[in-house]
């Protein structure tokens, strides 16, 4: 009961959640009269982050880093511009496959639907689009960035469900694609304009962004290349690929776009390391707060209830949805996989016979469905702060795009093998 108090006091209370775990850990031993146990929470922490594949997390927020301050990301947009200039509604389209190619570098549905709020709500106000499509299509695709490859999503629930990067990253790969697909029929049957549409002005966005250049847009496009098809082709690990394209990104934007200057690249190295030490972080004191609750059985206690509610893997695997869709809401994504991985996959994987990936997929698809519901979704908010659209209606807007999302999360459910790569 003294965990449950304190981890939900402190959480409500604001504390930022890689302390809440540590300050629980530390409340449940002292109470418990265990303060040896307390002598092992270095070891733990150490044990932790000694990972090598735990790399890949600044490489891929450093990638993200050059990728928006190199421009390139502007210049994906207008080559996406280009593309699909002809197509109706082509604008909306234009923001999809943006998305798209985004996700395969930024790996953040936050840092997507910041970027792409800031290229694409003027744009689209210029020919007719009503703002809470707008804002709902920056939104709901965003979502891509944590499923597509390479994901850090992934990279999180890898680590601690210690499966391989590369099996997470290629099995995002269906469920990415449905999901765009997905979302392309929203935009097909949806009524995005507030009064007549304007005449489309796509070219012209792709020579604003620089799409009109076909050399720095292949070299734009080839760093998401290296990245999938380096891992798809077995030469490299995503720790490695996620290196290559840290190079890869420098040399295209240096040669071919502008050179960053060094006190731009200073400060995207200082904020890659605050971004990855706050990952990092919270991955140690997670893994505190699990030992303790490892110590006491915890876990066991949780698997024998579920089990005990549960008809078979399909029961269960609809059970766990429905916890994590709360729990989503609720909570950021990354904390509660790094605390309810190590509780709900060993009774998914021993019990009831579930792959591990397929878990994987549809645990992190169901929490990253959070993102853009209330009381905690970070993309429900920076959304309606870049598009000046109350959360009330941009909720409303959203829900196509939630629903899509469970969607994709029941298929793989009822269909895992869509989702396994591997042999």
């Amino acid at each position: 009961m003294l965990l449950t108090i304190a981890f939900f006091g402190l959480l409500f209370a604001g504390v930022p959640v890689a302390f809440v775990l540590l300050a629980t850990a530390l409340l449940f031993a002292v109470d418990a009269g265990r303060l040896s146990v307390i002598g092992a929470f270095p070891s733990q922490i150490y044990s932790s982050l000694e990972l090598f594949d735990l790399l890949a997390i600044p490489l891929f927020i450093l990638l993200g880093e050059i990728m928006s301050g190199g421009g390139l990301t502007g210049m994906l947009f207008g080559a996406a511009a280009r593309m699909l200039r002809r197509l109706p509604r082509s604008l909306a389209f234009v923001t999809l496959v943006s998305n798209l190619f985004l996700a395969a570098l930024l790996g953040s549905a936050n840092a997507q639907v910041a970027v792409m709020s800031r290229v694409v709500l003027p744009e689209m106000d210029r020919e007719g689009y009503s703002r809470e499509f707008s804002a709902a299509l920056t939104a709901g695709a965003s979502l891509l960035g944590p499923i597509v490859p390479p994901s850090m999503v992934f990279i999180i629930y890898a680590v601690v469900a210690r499966v391989s990067i590369s099996d997470m990253f290629l099995a995002g790969i269906v469920p990415g694609l449905l999901l765009f697909l997905a979302m392309a029929l929203i935009i097909l049957f949806s009524k995005p304009f507030h009064g007549r549409a304007r005449p489309a002005t796509t070219a012209g966005h792709a020579s604003r962004a620089g799409g009109g250049k076909l050399l720095p847009v292949l070299g734009a496009l080839a760093v998401p290349m290296i990245i999938v098809g380096s891992i798809l082709g077995g030469v490299a690990t995503p720790t490695e690929s996620a290196g290559i394209a840290v190079i890869v990104a420098l040399v295209v934007t240096w040669t071919l776009f502008k050179p960053i200057p060094a006190r731009e690249i200073y400060a995207m190295l200082v904020r890659t390391a605050m971004h990855s030490t706050i990952v990092l972080f919270l991955i140690a004191t997670a893994r505190v707060f699990g030992f303790i609750l490892t110590y006491y059985h915890l876990p066991q206690a949780a698997s024998e209830f579920m089990v005990a509610i549960s008809a078979g893997p399909i029961s269960f695997m609809l059970l766990v949805v429905l916890l994590l869709l709360l729990i989503g809401a609720l909570m950021e994504g990354m904390a509660a996989i790094i605390i309810l991985v190590p509780i709900l996959l060993p009774t998914a994987t021993g019990v009831f016979g579930i792959d591990p990936v397929a878990f994987g997929i549809v645990f992190c698809i169901t929490l990253i469905i959070g993102l853009l519901t209330p009381p905690v979704g970070t993309v429900l908010y920076i959304s309606a702060a870049m598009s000046k659209v109350s959360i009330g209606r941009l909720s409303k807007a959203l829900l196509p795009y939630i629903l899509a999302s469970l969607a994709i999360v029941l298929l793989v459910v009822f269909f895992p093998g869509i989702v396994i790569w591997r042999g």
